[in-house]
């Protein structure tokens, strides 16, 4: 996939510690103050921990799929996952709808759960996000459509800019079947709830 991130081999966590200092130290707080002494060192783990995604490989969650003659949606609803904005750096959280007509092969059940997580911990956008998910999907596993529906709270609009608290951003893929045949869209939209 093209719009994958490029693999590192860690995180930098003496370098993410160095840059949080000098935030604190730029919004006028003394990084040496007893309360913000270990801060940088807890920012940097956080880092690590958010963004493992931008390390793991999404396709060790398929090495394994199962041949079956099953023909009919298979929809795994309200996948909890939280991601971090990469406009303004804030958390949006959410749930996710990953439903897939299969062709011949399954996958287990919590690798859909997996998949969405760790698309999600990287820097994303919800958008991008879901296409990457649903397109991943159906190649790896030659599906004859994927549908995805993402339903998410930004933290960059509820907490600052406008300020909009309760606001929910809905994203969908829709793609095979799922894009070109309008009876399959409106069944998987009918179970996930929408």
């Amino acid at each position: 996939m093209s719009d994958l991130p490029p693999k590192n081999n860690a995180v930098d966590i003496p370098r993410i510690e160095k840059a949080i200092r000098e935030i604190l130290a730029a919004i006028g707080e003394n990084p040496d103050r007893e309360g913000l002494q270990e801060t940088p060192n807890r920012v940097a783990r956080m880092y690590a921990e958010l963004f493992s995604g931008l390390n793991d490989d999404p396709c060790r969650h398929v090495e394994r799929v199962f041949t079956e003659n099953y023909d009919e949606i298979v929809l795994l609803k309200d996948i909890p996952f939280y991601s971090m904005c990469e406009h303004h750096f804030l958390p949006f959280m959410g749930k996710a709808h990953v439903g897939y007509l299969p062709h011949g092969k399954i996958i287990g059940v919590s690798k859909l759960a997996r998949i969405v997580a760790d698309f999600a911990r990287r820097p994303q956008l919800q958008e991008r996000l879901t296409t990457q998910i649903a397109e991943f999907i159906m190649k790896e596993i030659d599906a004859q459509g994927v549908a995805v529906v993402m339903e998410a709270t930004h933290t960059c609009m509820t907490i600052r800019g406008v300020k909009k608290s309760g606001s929910v951003m809905v994203t969908s893929a829709m793609l095979g079947a799922f894009r070109n045949d309008a009876r399959s869209r409106a069944e998987v939209m009918s179970l996930i709830g929408r």
